[in-house]
């Protein structure tokens, strides 16, 4: 009987087990979330926390990638494909340079070209946002002629010029280009013809006040005709 009556209060326990609601246990995560709710516990309670953003840089020089061209060497085995980039560096204040040079890839043919262009810089003399006085010059077949212009009109130039105008500072010009048409040339002639431009302080003359100021030089009165002399003369003999 005690045997029976073991075994039916056991049985009893667990069927109470089995019934019973369970009990909510405790969420270690809910703890950390805080007394907001999910997401709410980092921060004291507020919005998840974010990097600080980081203001980009600003370069110093404008670098312009003008064309990128694949050269091939002929070897013993077959031909060996490099790259050549030719690149314009400027800093819009009158400074400028042109390099060009070749890589077994795109990005270091660039990276040489651009470190030429800054090592070979020429300042360009600028007048009121244009040249002071037209130029022209021609590197191998390539011949440029860039002319001054007034204020509003532009850059009514194309392709290689423009660019170098632009990264140079050079805000109102005209061109011309009236030879070849190979990029290379024309980004050196370009250049060559900037550097041939002479200041306007240095071959423009201006009046000075004392000089404005100076009274006028009295011509001195003309001298009597020789034939007029003689009859005179004559008269007086008479």
């Amino acid at each position: 009987m005690a045997e029976n009556t073991q075994a039916a209060a056991a049985a009893a326990e667990k069927a109470a087990q089995t019934t019973a609601p369970a009990q909510p246990q405790n969420d270690q995560r809910g703890d950390r979330r805080g007394p907001g709710g999910r997401g709410q516990g980092r921060g004291q309670g507020g919005p998840r926390g974010r990097r600080p953003e980081i203001a980009p840089e600003e370069k110093q020089f404008d670098e312009r990638v003008i064309h990128i061209d694949r050269v091939a060497r002929v070897v013993k085995g077959g031909r060996r494909f490099r790259f050549r980039a030719l690149v314009v560096v400027g800093d819009r204040k009158n400074r400028v340079g042109v390099g060009t040079a070749k890589g077994a890839d795109v990005t270091a043919a660039v990276t040489k070209a651009t470190e030429i262009a800054k090592k070979h810089f020429i300042t360009v003399p600028n007048q009121n946002g244009t040249i002071a006085h037209e130029a022209q010059s021609k590197v191998s077949g390539a011949r440029i002629l860039i002319m001054p212009a007034s204020a509003g009109t532009g850059l009514i130039a194309g392709g290689v010029v423009r660019t170098i105008l632009e990264v140079a500072g050079i805000k109102n010009a005209l061109s011309k280009s009236l030879g070849s048409t190979n990029k290379t040339n024309a980004a050196y002639a370009t250049i060559a013809a900037l550097q041939s431009v002479v200041p306007a302080s240095q071959w423009i003359t201006k009046k000075t006040g004392s000089a404005a100021k100076a009274p006028k030089a009295v011509k001195p009165a003309a001298e009597a005709k020789p034939a007029a002399k003689k009859a005179a003369a004559k008269k007086s003999e008479a």
